[in-house]
């Protein structure tokens, strides 16, 4: 299972209504021998078309280097999926946080990252987040949970203690 606390998870949603129509992107990082994320980093999407996602070159270099020096790693590549102006509705029956081709095969350079996608086809829906990796060569679905902390969040809700 996936854990991401509920706070990521919501900077990242308003990440994608602030940039809606286009396609919003960013990382989330965490520790290197962690295998949780701690923070969200949005970025800049430099993709002239609003239906795909590029990394600002600039900020990516300024991202790795600031990893680096403070001993993280990237644990999930982030962006949205938005209907305008190029990604129709389709009858494909996947969700529309669903990786699209360039994504599939982006995710094939970094084998290790998982990718959450927010679905978001209009910028006051009601976003759809899932996460993906590839195995196998095959995209796999993680099972994803949005946890208020980790610190409970690999042992389920009857082991939470009672508060008085």
């Amino acid at each position: 299972m996936l854990a991401i606390r509920s706070d990521l998870v919501d900077a990242i949603v308003a990440h994608a209504r602030r940039d809606f129509p286009q396609e919003s992107c960013g990382q989330l990082v965490g520790p290197e021998a962690g295998s949780v994320p701690e923070r969200y980093v949005p970025m800049t999407n430099t993709d002239a078309v609003e239906s795909d996602f590029a990394f600002s070159p600039i900020e990516d270099i300024r991202l790795e280097r600031e990893l680096d020096a403070n001993g993280e790693r990237r644990m999930l590549v982030v962006h949205s999926h938005t209907r305008a102006p190029r990604r129709p509705l389709t009858d494909t029956g996947l969700p529309e946080a669903y990786p699209s081709v360039k994504d599939i095969a982006q995710m094939e350079w970094t084998p290790d990252q998982h990718w959450l996608i927010v679905g978001l086809p209009t910028a006051d829906a009601e976003p759809e987040v899932r996460s993906y990796h590839l195995a196998g060569g095959e995209v796999v679905e993680d099972e994803l949970a949005v946890v208020e902390s980790y610190m409970f969040a690999h042992t389920g809700s009857d082991d939470v203690p009672d508060r008085d």
